[in-house]
């Protein structure tokens, strides 16, 4: 194992992860390293797309293209494009743009139902992410999106059971892409499932039986549309796609609610 301190001391992260910037790159290629896996948040200027000292350096990249990322991540952006294309159970969505409109004028115009989840185009780990019960509170959380993401979206609340689907991209041993078993959430914290740096997955995450997956039609169906996804946006790499059930029904069918194109965190070199 390649580290940027040896010995690495077990108690300082640093010792062990090389920073995704240019010279954090340049210094795992300079110990070794001849992959990345850019499993970690990447954009149009990230160094692994614009750096041109790394051009003359025979290195792999597992992940998406940075451009593509910078893209998909934008929530509205992908949530109109799978609603174009059709055929992809979705919850109603509004997206509101706080430089042309005003919050009290933009819900004086919609007919929405509550209580509703508000949350930002851009983010991860569920910040920003709030069920708000009625108009008072969307209102002041809008706000608080607001300063710091020009554009939020409001979404139809699900109240049935959560789960999320990692897609993975073509290979060798699977020349088309494929779905891995759905991943079961409970407890959720206010509606919203806590981000894994509070609650670790292992504490609030089960995979059903095979028996039950396969008995399931509507644990099925959402791993087929999973899977389309990734074909519709050509992914080169695994994604994690969050869906909920319409209601709290043991065979109510689930909704994709949230794309993700980064399934955990952090960047590794090998």
């Amino acid at each position: 194992m390649i580290t940027p301190v040896s010995p690495p001391n077990p108690t300082r992260q640093e010792d062990w992860c090389f920073p995704d910037t240019e010279e954090g790159l340049l210094a795992a290629v300079s110990k070794g390293a001849n992959t990345f896996w850019a499993n970690t948040v990447v954009f149009a200027a990230h160094p692994l797309q614009q750096s041109r000292k790394l051009d003359g350096c025979n290195i792999n990249v597992v992940g998406q293209p940075p451009i593509l990322v910078e893209r998909y991540d934008d929530k509205n952006y992908v949530n109109a494009l799978l609603r174009q294309q059709g055929g992809f159970k979705m919850p109603q969505c509004w997206a509101m743009d706080g430089g042309k409109q005003g919050i009290d004028v933009f819900l004086s115009e919609q007919d929405l139902p509550y209580p509703i989840v508000g949350k930002p185009c851009r983010g991860r780990g569920s910040h920003g992410v709030k069920v708000c019960a009625d108009e008072t509170a969307l209102t002041a959380h809008m706000k608080n999106l607001l300063s710091e993401s020009p554009v939020i979206m409001l979404e139809e609340y699900l109240a049935g059971e959560e789960g999320t689907v990692t897609v993975m991209p073509p290979s060798p041993g699977h020349p088309e892409y494929w779905a891995m078993p759905i991943v079961l959430r409970t407890g959720h914290r206010e509606g919203v499932a806590p981000y894994n740096g509070l609650v670790p997955v292992i504490e609030n995450s089960r995979v059903p039986g095979k028996e039950s997956r396969e008995r399931d039609t509507s644990i099925n169906e959402a791993c087929r549309q999973c899977v389309e996804v990734a074909k519709l946006l050509r992914v080169s790499s695994p994604i994690r796609i969050d869906v909920r059930r319409v209601e709290d029904k043991a065979d109510a069918p689930f909704v994709l609610f949230d794309v993700n194109m980064k399934p955990v965190g952090g960047m590794f070199f090998w």
